[in-house]
């Protein structure tokens, strides 16, 4: 999905640093975020999704992209809340044990919360 944001990374990289975390510590939690609203077809965030579950990734965020500035590339599509629900659906679908999807969600977001409760043994269907 980032080939035109940042075509300077690898989706190999993404893939070893995220595959290798799970096994050197496989009750270790690993997570990864989307940005949406570059143009990507909901296709390709779904396959995007299933890829990262196939890498064991625990936790997903998924946010609506925000033009920094007129240098950076402008925005393709706002996505609407009932999207972002859909797409918090499906992650749970496939079996991320916690997904947050929202326009303002950030890689970041609820962190310290997702890591406590996942630690605790719970899978959060918030």
């Amino acid at each position: 999905l980032y080939r035109r944001v940042q075509p300077q990374d690898h989706h190999e990289w993404s893939q070893y640093v995220l595959t290798s975390a799970k096994q050197l510590h496989p009750e270790g939690l690993t997570k990864s975020g989307i940005m949406v609203g570059l143009g990507e077809s909901w296709e390709e965030l779904e396959e995007t999704m299933r890829e990262l579950r196939s890498w064991k990734v625990d936790i997903l965020t998924i946010g609506q992209y925000l033009q920094p500035s007129r240098q950076h590339l402008p925005i393709a599509r706002y996505y609407t809340l009932e999207e972002f629900q859909r797409l918090k659906e499906y992650g749970y679908s496939i079996g991320f044990r916690w997904v947050e999807s929202a326009p303002l969600v950030r890689s970041s977001y609820h962190a310290a919360e997702q890591v406590r409760e996942l630690s605790s043994g719970r899978n959060f269907k918030g």
